[in-house]
């Protein structure tokens, strides 16, 4: 099992990518991962049969391959999410399969579950769970998590709604384990505050998406780097749990953005309801910190950028606190 301490040193960047659901596949994970930064996707992102087994194959072959030729530069490890919620009937099989190939770290969301926890753990695996607040948190930990994934005000997809200020310091008070922050973390300055704020990693999901290894279509990219936060409409509408959503795409959809709003499916009829537009295929989820997209690159070039702008940031906040009244220095 690969300790906190252990994974925090495989990385160049303090960086865990979000599993994006149908627009992360083998491709992103390979270059997240051999970029030095935890590549992830969901399970049911591979959805034929056998899939799963394959893609775990082809991400395995590849990072041995990456480390044989790279020693110097060995790849980060990579996750797999899996929704333990009791409506997943595939879960069973799909922690089955992840057992075999001994995915080193797994990523639960929709309830925390002991049962899966402990499979997680007895072929050597982590467990990080999505928690909204501190209440899930505390459940997550008492059912057997190693780390908490506190999404946020403002993360992509569905998000909580909670300021990440907020969030971070109410689990701090009580848990000293491993924290990730999600939410508007699109570049290196974000990064750095993640961690000032007391997380050990980012969640890193938006900025994925509008990479060329994304299996996000080009106008899907192209409106993410067109968009900003002021383009984002966080309701329920489209699938019953609040979310993120970008709102041109919604226009495109045939819908109103403003006509929706909070719980605004219930206003609807049956029929509307079964013809309306579906949430990731035709509706795009995106998080608040689009603003800092401004080009469709690879991941390397992403990753340079963040790697850039964390240097600098960290370089100008040690500048301006040498400059506070109060600095003892």
């Amino acid at each position: 099992m690969i300790s906190h301490s252990e994974l925090a040193a495989r990385l160049r960047l303090p960086i865990i990518g979000a599993p994006m659901y149908i627009m992360a596949g083998p491709e992103l994970v390979l270059a997240q991962c051999r970029g030095g930064v935890v590549g992830s996707f969901p399970a049911l992102n591979a959805r034929a049969e056998n899939e799963l087994d394959e893609w775990l194959h082809q991400i395995n072959e590849g990072l041995a391959g990456w480390d044989k030729s790279h020693p110097d530069r060995p790849a980060a490890p990579y996750a797999v999410n899996q929704v333990v919620h009791r409506t997943n009937a595939r879960l069973e099989r799909d922690v089955e399969i992840c057992a075999k190939w001994k995915v080193p770290i797994t990523i639960t969301s929709l309830g925390g579950r002991e049962d899966v926890n402990q499979a997680i753990h007895g072929h050597g695996g982590i467990v990080f769970h999505d928690v909204t607040n501190n209440w899930f948190a505390r459940k997550a930990i008492e059912k057997g998590a190693d780390g908490l994934i506190a999404v946020a005000a403002g993360a992509g997809g569905h998000a909580g709604a909670i300021s990440p200020f907020a969030l971070v310091q109410e689990i701090r008070a009580w848990f000293q384990g491993p924290v990730v922050l999600s939410g508007a973390i699109a570049g290196g300055a974000s990064l750095l505050a993640a961690l000032a704020l007391g997380a050990d990693y980012a969640y890193v999901g938006t900025a994925f998406l509008a990479t060329e290894e994304s299996r996000s279509s080009r106008p899907y990219k192209q409106m993410i780097v067109d968009s900003s936060a002021s383009d984002i409409l966080y309701t329920d509408f489209f699938s019953g749990m609040k979310g993120n959503y970008l709102k041109p795409s919604i226009v495109a959809a045939g819908l109103d953005p403003e006509a929706l709003g909070d719980g605004g499916r219930t206003s609807l009829s049956v029929k509307s309801v079964q013809d309306s537009p579906k949430a990731w295929r035709d509706i795009w989820g995106c998080g608040q910190g689009l603003g800092a997209i401004t080009s469709i690159v690879n991941v390397d070039t992403l990753l340079s950028r963040f790697e850039r702008e964390f240097y600098e940031a960290r370089s100008n906040l040690a500048t301006r606190l040498q400059q506070l009244p109060g600095n003892p220095a």
